[in-house]
């Protein structure tokens, strides 16, 4: 893999993709301390980067091959990709995703007239199911991320990302099975060797973090919000391209992603899907070390499943302490729960769900356990509301 090969694989895909935003996030950049950039790949037609690497594989097929048609496995980003570019050159597709794929990518991927097969509760279970279906049907294999001419499409990011701002002290990239970190990182290395290039892992799926750091690969088997990269393992090709120009591989909890979600939909407004707000939960979880650095990282998808929007938005008010939930002991006798919530209205504090505890709680006889889940501000709403009820002289709990 060189820079010339990329620059070849730009020049075959110039008007076919969208030549995506590379934007400075004011707000973001003084959240954080330091001068952050998003690369907003969830720009595409097909909403993620993979178009890059599928359609520069797909333009340089033979005539046969492409009659013969193409089969891909995917989560569902290089699915999308390799139907919908498929379909607008004439190229039969098949795709094997595995069952756990959200179903928002499932459907995208069959509305482009793609053969859609669920296989597999992880990647790699599919992808030895592909490799076998490929060999019986004699179709063309399009890889997600160990193909030099995949590798080579994704490095084009970095190609646009090095014109569009000023240079970076560090790119910020997600890692699955590595193609997009390996041919973004070549180009680097080429043009600007002095950027730090760092990549991104899901501690649940860690296998590049752990062989990085000269250890072996974990078994993971959990899942996790960011299934676009939980890749057990990376390329035969990748792994050296990420061992000889990477410089470090960090990896982020769940919470972080999710955390990284709600954030660029509130302070953005775009939509990521877990493996596209990982590079920003790298910069959230790790704020010294990434301080007063120009830092650019790359949103590399948005196609979320719809469900696993709303729980993790729905966590994220939880979190930020935008919904609440208190228990209060009140007297069961009239008037009790009125003049409750006469204080907690007047307050301007929304009540979204009320429930009473007579039979299962641990109070007296002659009271009853009241939980509110309340609508705030944030943290102080929630200490105001908090101190004026303990004032009124009732015992209150925050609960998880």
């Amino acid at each position: 893999m060189n820079i010339k090969t990329i620059e070849e694989a730009a020049a075959r895909l110039r008007g076919q993709v969208i030549e995506t935003p590379c934007m400075q996030s004011d707000t973001l950049s003084r959240v954080l301390g330091c001068d952050l950039w998003i690369k907003f790949e969830n720009h595409q037609f097909t909403a993620s980067f993979k178009e890059r690497g599928a359609l520069n594989t797909l333009l340089q097929l033979s005539d046969a091959e492409r009659r013969r048609g193409v089969i891909a496995m995917s989560a569902g980003n290089h699915a999308q990709a390799v139907a919908y570019h498929g379909a607008r050159l004439g190229v039969p597709t098949t795709v094997v995703m595995p069952r756990t794929t959200p179903n928002a990518k499932v459907e995208q991927t069959r509305v482009h007239g793609a053969e859609v097969i669920l296989h597999g509760a992880q990647f790699d279970e599919t992808r030895a199911f592909t490799e076998n279906l490929a060999e019986e049907r004699q179709l063309v294999l399009l890889h997600p991320y160990d193909d030099e001419r995949v590798i080579a499409g994704q490095g084009t990011v970095a190609l646009e990302m090095l014109t569009q701002m000023p240079p970076p002290d560090i790119v910020v990239v997600p890692i699955g099975g590595g193609g997009l970190i390996s041919g973004m990182a070549t180009v680097i290395r080429s043009l600007q060797p002095q950027i730090q290039v760092v990549g991104v892992q899901m501690e649940r799926y860690d296998s590049v973090a752990r062989l990085f750091a000269g250890l072996e690969p974990a078994t993971h088997k959990a899942g996790t919000v960011a299934e676009g990269i939980a890749v057990k393992h990376p390329g035969r090709i990748t792994l050296p391209i990420i061992r000889a120009c990477v410089n470090r591989v960090v990896t982020v909890n769940e919470e972080a992603v999710e955390q990284a979600i709600f954030t660029l939909l509130e302070i953005e407004k775009t939509v990521a899907e877990g493996a596209g707000a990982a590079a920003l939960a790298a910069v959230m979880s790790d704020r010294d070390g990434f301080a007063g650095k120009r830092v650019a990282t790359v949103l590399c998808g948005g196609n979320i499943d719809m469900m696993i929007l709303s729980s993790v938005l729905q966590r994220g008010l939880v979190r930020t302490h935008r919904l609440v939930r208190l228990r209060v002991e009140i007297p069961d006798v009239p008037g009790a729960l009125s003049d409750l919530t006469e204080i907690i209205g007047k307050l301007d504090s929304n009540i979204i769900d009320i429930q009473h505890q007579r039979a299962f709680g641990s109070s007296s006889v002659r009271a009853t356990m009241v939980e509110l889940v309340l609508q705030m501000r944030g943290e102080e709403q929630v200490e105001q509301v908090v101190a004026s009820l303990r004032k009124a002289r009732y015992d209150v709990e925050m609960t998880d």
